[in-house]
């Protein structure tokens, strides 16, 4: 419930459940161990700039020490995360996004990471799912791994980008593996509308998670007002991290 009772239209706009919460749930070890590729090359697929790093920094941290190639496609370019920003036009936003990414990626160990960038539209991408499947075509050949947003996120791009990314796995017989970002924060532990018998742990070594941390500071524009007012305010409070820097990640098969 919002304001005087009323109920919050948009779950992710409503207050989330507390990290404390989570970190005591008990339903965390009776997730298998997630085995990662040793070998070959991983696609990434990410709705907006962050996300990868939110959903699965960790991951990709362990493969880039591991010597394992990795592609990192943008299907948006995030211009559309502060709409009346008076900071930054949607196109000078769009830049910062994808200087913070090869910023970000660089304190996984992953600098070497090809970065692809689609330039569908933020908030758009569900109308665009089809041209999406077809441009993971290409990339997705011949890889190992392709590793998406959740379907059932809760966020029109990510589940759009995870479905799209499903299809174009299917049809080049990659194995593909979706991780959740926003889920933390509406769901509860063991939630329903959760497929958990479907999840399962990567764990990240200390030096894995330090630099997650690392990277996940490096998207300013999203961690921290970009000025005064609420049309500048952060999209990721301190609260909304919290979800993001465990010692494990979580992907759905």
């Amino acid at each position: 419930m919002g304001p005087g009772g009323a109920a919050y239209a948009d779950p992710i706009q409503a207050p989330g459940t507390d990290e404390a919460e989570w970190r005591g749930w008990e339903g965390w070890s009776r997730m298998e161990r997630y085995a990662l590729p040793e070998a070959g090359r991983v696609v990434v697929v990410a709705a907006h700039p962050d996300d990868e790093v939110l959903g699965v920094g960790g991951t990709l941290a362990l493969l880039a020490a591991a010597g394992v190639e990795l592609t990192v496609v943008s299907v948006t370019d995030g211009e559309g995360s502060h709409p009346g920003s008076t900071r930054y036009s949607p196109e000078q936003l769009a830049g910062v996004r994808a200087r913070e990414l090869r910023d970000a990626l660089a304190e996984l160990g992953a600098d070497g990471a090809e970065i692809v960038r689609l330039g569908l539209p933020d908030t758009g991408v569900a109308a665009q799912e089809d041209r999406l499947a077809a441009a993971l075509a290409e990339p997705l050949a011949g890889a190992a791994l392709c590793l998406a947003p959740w379907t059932g996120d809760v966020h029109g791009d990510h589940e759009a980008a995870g479905r799209a990314a499903l299809a174009a796995a299917r049809a080049a017989a990659v194995p593909c593996r979706l991780y959740p970002v926003w889920l933390w924060h509406w769901a509860r532990p063991g939630d329903p509308r959760v497929p958990w018998e479907r999840a399962a742990r990567v764990a990240l070594p200390p030096r894995a998670v330090a630099r997650k941390r690392a990277a996940v500071d490096r998207f300013a524009s999203q961690i921290h007002p970009l000025g005064p007012g609420p049309e500048n305010a952060a999209v990721l409070p301190p609260q909304e991290l919290a979800h993001h820097l465990r010692e494990w990640e979580v992907v759905f098969g």
